[in-house]
């Protein structure tokens, strides 16, 4: 039997700056996390004393551990804090009560184990059957990973290809007797609009199922979206009869370190239906309001200082530039030849595709944009085609999520965009590779990624998730370094 080498960097000790030194180094090998030139992943205020507050927050709470908040009374201070702040932004009431969770993916899972087993508790022959969860095709995978996870069977609704959202009526069909939630967004994340949320919730509290609403994305800018005069936006928070839970992301728009959410719930039995108890072993009680056990409060911590030190004014003042910025690119997107903004965005994404009413020869293929954008210096998102389980199909698109500090380079953002189209207008969209998967997983990805997208949208899922898996998982193998 072989024995694994030692890790280099652990055979011995090293000096503190050697270490910090090579964090550096590994540092300067992303992306830029701040300054507008990442439009994923990251939700920069453009503030860097908000993060220098959050790294001592952080630092503040490094040891505190929140898997028992009667131990670390902080903890449940911090975390009531929160929890009555998110009430208020989303016009919940006395009988919403909820968790910090370690984000949206966690949210999302605990609101439909909470759906399930109420769901099941209300009838005595539902204790082992398998319900349903109806959303649409652009909720979130959170929502297919908490059906994969708690043994709940998805039905996906189509939306409609050029607006991105769907009929009620449609979604309300597929709800019958085993249905245990139906989930909207506000805003979808594919394209940013808004989910009819007081139609589905209406129709689903007649029908007495539980609705949840995802604003992970929206719930710390949306209440604060639009200017005086402006078309308000359709209602969408807790203030809506029907809605049961929802799901806001503060390590997005509240602008906190990763990770940090809230879910909130109208109904404490709906709440206490997420914990997890068990006292079965010789050792403490275990309580566990959220999935993990021993839960990092830095995070907490410093969504908790940056709320109270932003507050509703800090929090207006950010939306407006992040909403400005977005108003910006959608009226680019908009004039671009070749290209369409998909859908009316109320909220800070852009998803800008190919525009079918050009003459071939003069459209933009998103994939392709991505990367001449990208070589201007900028960092878009490729999202894949989808053909929808009615046989329509969603373009593919270049994903654009605006933060405050967009605004800043929002001008030379649009150069980008029109020089990155400019190059690539005309060009043929990028075609699968049908080797490009084995040659993937032995030598990497390759810098331009619009071919990687295009084989990704073409190949069955059976077979393109787990080359998916695959090229993850080698990312950290260490075998494979």
């Amino acid at each position: 039997m072989s024995v694994p080498s030692p890790v280099p960097s652990v055979v011995g000790a090293a000096a503190a700056s050697e270490v910090l030194a090579e964090l550096g180094r590994l540092r300067d090998e992303d992306p830029p996390t701040h300054g507008g030139r990442v439009l994923s992943y990251v939700y920069d205020p453009g503030d860097a004393a908000l993060d220098e507050l959050a790294a001592e927050a952080v630092r503040l709470f490094l040891p505190v551990n929140g898997l028992d908040p009667t131990t670390f009374r902080s903890v449940a201070t911090l975390e009531r804090d929160l929890v009555a702040l998110a009430r208020e932004v989303l016009h919940g009431g006395d009988d919403v009560v909820g968790s910090v969770t370690s984000g949206g993916t966690e949210s999302c899972l605990l609101a439909v184990k909470s759906a399930r087993d109420v769901w099941r508790a209300e009838d005595p022959a539902r204790a082992q059957a398998r319900p349903r969860l109806v959303a649409p095709t652009t909720a979130h995978p959170a929502f297919h990973k908490a059906a994969a996870y708690l043994d709940l069977d998805l039905v996906s609704v189509p939306v409609d290809p050029a607006t991105g959202t769907f009929d009620a009526d449609r979604l309300l069909a597929e709800v019958d007797d085993r249905t245990a939630l139906v989930v909207v967004s506000a805003p979808s994340y594919p394209f940013g609009v808004l989910d009819p949320v007081a139609q589905v919730a209406a129709g689903a509290a007649e029908r007495g199922v539980a609705c949840h609403v995802d604003a992970c994305l929206g719930g710390w800018v949306l209440p604060w979206w639009g200017e005086p005069g402006e078309r308000a936006l359709p209602r969408w928070d807790l203030a809506v009869p029907g809605v049961t839970s929802m799901s806001a992301d503060l390590h997005k728009y509240g602008y906190a370190p990763k990770g940090a959410s809230v879910v909130l719930y109208r109904g404490r039995e709906r709440h206490l239906a997420q914990y997890f108890v068990t006292s079965a072993w010789p050792g403490y009680p275990v309580v566990n309001p959220t999935v993990l056990g021993s839960r990092a409060a830095g995070p907490m911590a410093a969504a908790w200082a940056i709320t109270r030190t932003l507050g509703t004014e800090g929090f207006a003042r950010l939306v407006a530039r992040t909403r400005r910025a977005t108003r910006v690119l959608v009226d680019a997107g908009e004039q671009i030849e070749g290209l369409r903004v998909v859908g009316r965005p109320e909220g800070p994404l852009v998803a800008l595709a190919a525009d079918d009413a050009a003459p071939a020869g003069r459209r933009v293929d998103p994939f392709l944009l991505v990367d001449a954008v990208r070589r201007r210096g900028f960092l878009l998102q490729a999202q894949p085609a989808l053909t929808q389980d009615d046989g329509t199909r969603l373009p593919r698109t270049a994903h654009l999520t605006v933060t405050p500090v967009t605004e800043r380079v929002a001008d030379e953002l649009v150069q980008a965009l029109r020089a990155g189209a400019d190059e690539v207008r005309g060009m043929p969209p990028a075609a699968p590779d049908p080797t490009l998967a084995e040659r993937v997983l032995a030598e990497g990805l390759p810098e331009d990624l619009a071919v990687v997208m295009a084989t990704v949208e073409a190949l069955p899922p059976e077979v393109k998730h787990p080359v998916l898996a695959q090229v993850l998982q080698g990312a950290v193998d260490p075998s494979r370094a």
